[in-house]
C-alpha cells in the first residue's frame, strides 16, 4: 500500500512540476469568488461568474471535458472546452488531478441533460494536492480513520461537514437566545487551583510562573456562582470542561458545556429556559420539532410543554406502588423478575442498599426509556449533596434530571445559597481531604449569594440529539484517540 501511495504522490508531483514550467504557480494566493451556493441560486443563462473549489470528479472527453467543483456550500459543474481556452490554459488542465484547489471563470450554461454549469473561461491553480484522494472521492470508509483524518472526511463527505455547521449555527442561537433573555456571557479559569463544581477526576498540570500545581477545570460552576455574589444576576458561560475519565459513545475528556445561572430563580425558572431554548433551536437550525433519532425509528418531539415527573413516581409507575416498603430482598427479587440482574457494588457512604438497587432500576429499566424530554424531579439528596432540599421534603432535593433519548441532557438545580449547609455537604463530600473544599467559595457565599437557579448541559450531547446522531465523536471535530 505505501508503495502504492508513493507512485500517485511521484506522480503528481511531476505533474505539478509540468504545471510550473506552464507558468501555473502550485499554491496560489487571494482568489476573490462567488460561493457555488449563491451562483446556483442566482442563476441565469449566459451570466459570467467567478468560483473556486476543489476537484471532485474530472471526466476528459477530448474537447469537452467535465469536472465536479465543490467548494463547501455546493457542489457545481464545470466545463473545460477546447476551443473556449487558449493552448496554456489547456494543457494546464490536462495535468490537474483529482482534490487540487482551483479558481474559475466563465460563464453559467445549461447543458442538454438540465445540468447547470459553468463553461470555464479562464483558470487558475490554488493548491495542488500530493496525495491521493479516497476512493475517489467516495469517502473514508473506516469511522476510525474519519475521526483521525477529521479533514479528509470533511473534504468527502457532504453529510459531515454540514453536521458541524449546523453544530456551529447551534451554538450561534444558544448565545443569541440566552443575551436576549438577559444573560450575559462569561468567561471563568480554565486552570484551577482544585477542581469543583462536580465530583470528576481531573486533569494536573503544573504553573511554573507561581510554581505552584493547579488542575484543568471539571466545571465552572462556583466561579459562575461568585459573579451572582458579586450582582451579576444572570449569567453563562460556553466553554470546555475537561475529566480525566472514560470515554465512550456518549463520552470525551474534552467537552463543551454551557453552565447558566439566574439569581431570584430557581428549578421551575431553569426548566422554562430549556423548554424555550430547545424549540428556539429547532426552529431556528434545524427546521422541525420532530428529530429522528437512531436506527429504530424513533423521532423526538422538541414541542413544548415537557413531561415533569418525580423520580419517586417514575419509580412505582414500573415497579409498583409498594417498591417503597419493601424490605431489601423483596425489591432485589421484584428488580430480577422486571429484568435486572444485578451483581453491581450496591455500596456507598451514606446510602442504603435499598436506595442503591433503586437508583439501578431507574438507571437501568427506567431513564434508558424515556425517549421524550422529560423533567425528573424530586431526587433523593444522597444522589445529589449540594443541592437545596425540598420545601416538604427534605429528604429529597428541589432538582431535574433533564433525560432526552434515554440518555441526562442536563441538571438543573434550585442551587444551595445557605453557605453553612453547603459547607457541611462539602465537608461530607471530601471526607478526610479537607484540603478539596474551596474555601474561597465559602467566603463568597457568607457574602450573601441570592436564591439562584442553574443549570448545566453538555453542548455536544445536545448536538447528537439535534441531528440523530448516537455518537460523540461524530459531533466532535477532533475527538480524542488511542495513539496509532
Amino acid at each position: 500500500m505505501a508503495q502504492e501511495t508513493n507512485e500517485y504522490r511521484e506522480n503528481r508531483l511531476a505533474s505539478m512540476d509540468a504545471l510550473k514550467a506552464l507558468g501555473f504557480t502550485p499554491y496560489g494566493h487571494a482568489f476573490p469568488h462567488t460561493d457555488l451556493k449563491e451562483v446556483r441560486a442566482t442563476f441565469e443563462e449566459g451570466k459570467e461568474v467567478t468560483a473556486a473549489g476543489r476537484l471532485l470528479m474530472i471526466r476528459r472527453m477530448g474537447k469537452m471535458n467535465f469536472c465536479t467543483l465543490n467548494d463547501g456550500t455546493d457542489r457545481f459543474q464545470v466545463i473545460f472546452k477546447r476551443d473556449e481556452l487558449d493552448e496554456r490554459l489547456f494543457s494546464g488542465f490536462k495535468l490537474l488531478n483529482l482534490g487540487d484547489i482551483i479558481g474559475v471563470s466563465g460563464v453559467l450554461f445549461t447543458t442538454q441533460k438540465g445540468e447547470k454549469s459553468i463553461v470555464v473561461r479562464k483558470w487558475d491553480l490554488l493548491a495542488k494536492a500530493l496525495e491521493q484522494p479516497p476512493e475517489k472521492f467516495h469517502g473514508l470508509t473506516d469511522q476510525e480513520e474519519c475521526y483521525r483524518r477529521r479533514y479528509v472526511d470533511l473534504m468527502t463527505n457532504d453529510e459531515s461537514r454540514e453536521r458541524f455547521f449546523t453544530r456551529s449555527r447551534i451554538i450561534m442561537e444558544i448565545r443569541k437566545y440566552l443575551w436576549d433573555k438577559g444573560f450575559v456571557e462569561v468567561e471563568t479559569p480554565i486552570l484551577q487551583d482544585q477542581a469543583g463544581g462536580a465530583a470528576a477526576k481531573p486533569f494536573f498540570s503544573h504553573f511554573n510562573a507561581l510554581d505552584k500545581d493547579c488542575v484543568m477545570r471539571i466545571a465552572p460552576e462556583l466561579y459562575l456562582k461568585r459573579l451572582l455574589v458579586g450582582g451579576m444576576n444572570k449569567v453563562f458561560e460556553l466553554g470546555k470542561d475537561f475529566r480525566n475519565e472514560g470515554i465512550d459513545r456518549t463520552h470525551n475528556p474534552e467537552f463543551t458545556v454551557c453552565e447558566i445561572y439566574e439569581a431570584y430563580g430557581d428549578r421551575t425558572s431553569m426548566e422554562n429556559i430549556m423548554e424555550g431554548l430547545l424549540p428556539h433551536l429547532c426552529d431556528k437550525v434545524i427546521g422541525t420539532r420532530k428529530v429522528p433519532y437512531g436506527d429504530k425509528g424513533d423521532v423526538i418531539d422538541f414541542t413544548p410543554p415537557y413531561r415533569r415527573v418525580a423520580y419517586k413516581d417514575l419509580v412505582k409507575e414500573l415497579m409498583g406502588e409498594d417498591w417503597f416498603d419493601l424490605d431489601f430482598p423483596a425489591q432485589l427479587e421484584k428488580a430480577k423478575a422486571k429484568g435486572k440482574e444485578t451483581d453491581t457494588n450496591l455500596e456507598l457512604d451514606g446510602v442504603t442498599t435499598e436506595l442503591m438497587l433503586t437508583h439501578e432500576v431507574y438507571d437501568k429499566l427506567i431513564e434508558r426509556n424515556l425517549m421524550q424530554p422529560t423533567f425528573v424531579t424530586r431526587i433523593p439528596h444522597e444522589f445529589v449533596p449540594l443541592a437545596k432540599a425540598c420545601k416538604d421534603d427534605p429528604s429529597l432535593v428541589d432538582v431535574f434530571e433533564f433525560v432526552v433519548a434515554g440518555r441526562e441532557l442536563c441538571p438543573g438545580y434550585t442551587e444551595q445559597n445557605d453557605p453553612l449547609e453547603q459547607r457541611k455537604a462539602l465537608e461530607n463530600q471530601a471526607g478526610e481531604d479537607t484540603e478539596k473544599i474551596d474555601e474561597d467559595f465559602i467566603s463568597a457565599l457568607e457574602c450573601g449569594m441570592p436564591p439562584t437557579g442553574g443549570l448545566g448541559f453538555g453542548v455536544d450531547r445536545l448536538v447528537m440529539f439535534l441531528t440523530g446522531t448516537d455518537s460523540i465523536r461524530d459531533v466532535v471535530l477532533f475527538p480524542q484517540l488511542k495513539r496509532t
